[in-house]
């Protein structure tokens, strides 16, 4: 099994933030909040569940292993939570607010001062059993990455009928 690098993790998780940013700041509502598809998600609705994971998920697993081990399973992640909080709050103010959890996330992370002994430490995950510390921060990085990838292709799909011709050339259009 190999180790998370928490070096390189931290970069990437970082960076989420500011992408994120520079990607949705300023655009028209009803391009952030269009759907790919019923039941799906807009890209504010992605901004909601990385800000639930900041709150509920990451840091607070990590610690549950810490200190517990595999005798207390994680509470189970509500992946649907954001849409059940206020929907008029402008996306703007929830990239600040993403941002400013993943700061404290990283901040906490960094103040652990995860050994390599830690990182192979092993706690209870609701649905698929026993997992390390390591796995759940790598597992956070490429979450982050999932979702930016699906952002990008949520609002690829909002103008899908704008290419014409070229849509053979845009597999994301297709998926």
């Amino acid at each position: 099994m190999s180790l998370v690098d928490l070096g390189r993790c931290c970069v990437l998780l970082a960076r989420t933030p500011t992408s994120l940013d520079a990607l949705l700041r300023g655009l028209p509502d009803d391009w952030v909040r269009r759907k790919e598809r019923a039941g799906g998600w807009s890209a504010y609705d992605v901004v909601g569940h990385l800000i639930h994971g900041e709150q509920t998920d990451w840091i607070p697993r990590a610690r549950i292993i810490l200190q517990h081990g595999e005798a207390h399973a994680f509470e189970p992640f509500d992946r649907e939570a954001q849409a059940r909080w206020p929907q008029d709050v402008p996306l703007a103010a929830r990239l600040d607010e993403f941002a400013a959890a993943r700061k404290q996330s990283l901040s906490e992370l960094r103040s652990l001062r995860l050994t390599a002994g830690q990182l192979t430490r092993r706690g209870t995950h609701p649905a698929l059993g026993v997992v390390t510390l390591s796995e759940l921060l790598g597992t956070w990085v490429v979450h982050d990455l999932n979702h930016v990838a699906q952002i990008a292709r949520v609002l690829a799909k909002a103008r899908a009928d704008e290419v014409g011709p070229w849509r053979e050339f845009l597999p994301l259009l297709a998926r």
